[in-house]
């Protein structure tokens, strides 16, 4: 296997072939029993190197009587090493400020430090020595070659550049590749208008954002004067929220700007987070393995889920030293498969994404339902605006659900006749495709506010709920 070590290193000045579909092309295209292998070689090397270097990790393993020498299988891993969770980290900083006791790198190795926001509690750290973010951008940079960028292709990355770790790596991967990298950045007053300014100045090849702003931006883009199709786009990859997954929402930015839309992106505390992510030639996303060994879980049992089977994934480091995580629970929801893939790669594949937290999920007179299943359907809608709210209601037994849906311009032009018609047919959908019953309503275009970021379409409120359920009675 190519540049295959622990601790990891990568030649610096390595590119493969101009024509290549491939950044490391064994490693990508072996069969997956003979990977296989190699994880699990690799995973007695980073368990033996956590248990000497991680008291966190020593203490939780021997608690559940697990010692390194165990590992003889990819059953004995999953069966015998018990999950991490963020609970865990958390406890772990607040006992050992400010890395943890995961760190396993000396303090003065710490090149880059990132974390979580702290707007729900204390902020998790997120430290990384000087050799993981070189591993870190060499791993971005092979998965966005596998996208279809180039040396020498134009990056634009419309992301905030602050604890967001997402903006950072993006451009650690597109300095690696030799790309011009241009970290635009997002979030400041009138700045998605220069956006669209500086895209159609520049004419990049590849572009870096969430699914949201991308869609605010060829909003506002049209608004100034522009062409989202004529910004000269192939690439459009994206990471902080479902919705590159989700068909009608990567068909809508597809055909918004004329370019491929992928999906990537896992968790910031697994950086290089492009660990799962699709290709130039397959939707979805792949879990490439000897960057970030993936198993999707029971979320009860922690145990794999066969193929074909919803599960939360569960992550481990095979190219980190430096706060490695193993067994990491993602706390989210997918579906994953193992069937041959249009780009030739041998890995799995999530072949709708990540649907969501599971923590997000809500239950509507039995169905359980996530967000990102909603999206799905009012974003085919021909007559959608292009944003929306999900009310929720947990005042009764059991919840009541409530869709708020911007009717489009062109609805609005036709009259009250066509925004009369919009209601019954998002309700006739939401019931056809998902089987629940929602109370609908529409409102004019740009009710809501758009975002420079993650958009958050669900509001968890009885007494709004309340309000709005009256008027839909009126």
């Amino acid at each position: 296997m190519e540049q295959w070590s622990f601790p990891p290193k990568f030649d610096p000045n390595y590119l493969p072939p101009s024509g290549s579909r491939y950044w490391f092309p064994k490693r990508e295209t072996m069969p997956a029993a003979e990977r296989e292998k190699a994880i699990l070689e690799r995973l007695k090397l980073v368990t033996r190197y956590a248990w000497d270097h991680s008291p966190m990790y020593r203490r939780k393993w021997e608690e559940a009587g697990f010692h390194p020498d165990q590992l003889k299988s990819l059953e004995d891993f999953e069966s015998r090493v018990p999950v991490l969770t963020k609970k865990d980290l958390r406890e772990s900083q607040a006992k050992t400020p400010p890395f943890g006791e995961y760190l396993c790198v000396p303090d003065s190795e710490v090149y880059h430090i990132h974390g979580t926001s702290g707007t729900t509690g204390r902020p998790t750290a997120f430290a990384i020595g000087r050799e993981d973010w070189d591993s870190i951008a060499n791993a971005h940079a092979r998965i966005m070659w596998g996208m279809g960028l180039r040396p020498g292709d134009t990056v634009f990355i419309s992301a905030i550049f602050s604890l967001y770790m997402g903006s950072w790596g993006a451009l650690s991967g597109a300095e690696r590749l030799r790309t011009k990298a241009f970290p635009f950045g997002a979030g400041a007053s009138g700045m998605t208008a220069r956006a669209a300014m500086w895209l159609d100045l520049t004419r990049p090849q590849g572009l870096y954002a969430t699914p949201s702003f991308a869609l605010r931006l060829g909003e506002v883009a049209r608004t100034e004067g522009y062409d989202p199709r004529q910004f000269g786009l192939k690439v459009m990859f994206f990471s902080g929220e479902p919705g590159a997954s989700v068909p009608a929402v990567r068909d809508r930015i597809a055909d918004m700007y004329g370019a491929r839309v992928i999906d990537c992106g896992s968790m910031a505390e697994v950086t290089p987070f492009m660990n799962i992510s699709g290709s130039a030639e397959t939707d979805g996303m792949l879990l490439w393995q000897d960057i970030v060994y993936t198993e999707v879980c029971d979320p009860a049992t922690f145990r794999r889920v066969p193929y074909g089977q919803r599960g939360t994934p569960v992550y481990t480091h095979l190219e980190r030293t430096s706060q490695p995580m193993i067994r990491l629970m993602s706390g989210d929801l997918t579906l994953w498969e193992n069937g041959p893939n249009p780009c030739g790669r041998t890995y799995p594949r999530l072949p709708q994404g990540v649907f969501g937290r599971i923590d997000d999920m809500f239950t509507i007179r039995g169905e359980n339902v996530y967000p990102s299943e909603v999206e799905a359907v009012i974003a085919k809608l021909a007559d959608y605006g292009g944003e929306h709210r999900i009310v929720i209601s947990r005042d009764g037994t059991m919840d009541e659900l409530l869709v708020r849906v911007e009717a489009s311009a062109e609805c609005v032009a036709r009259g009250d006749e066509a925004q009369a018609t919009l209601r019954p047919s998002t309700g006739k959908a939401l019931q056809t495709l998902l089987g629940l019953r929602a109370k609908v309503e529409i409102v004019p275009p740009n009710t809501f506010p758009r975002t420079d970021f993650k958009a958050r379409r669900v509001i968890d409120d009885r007494e709004v709920f309340r309000e709005m359920n009256a008027r839909l009675q009126d």
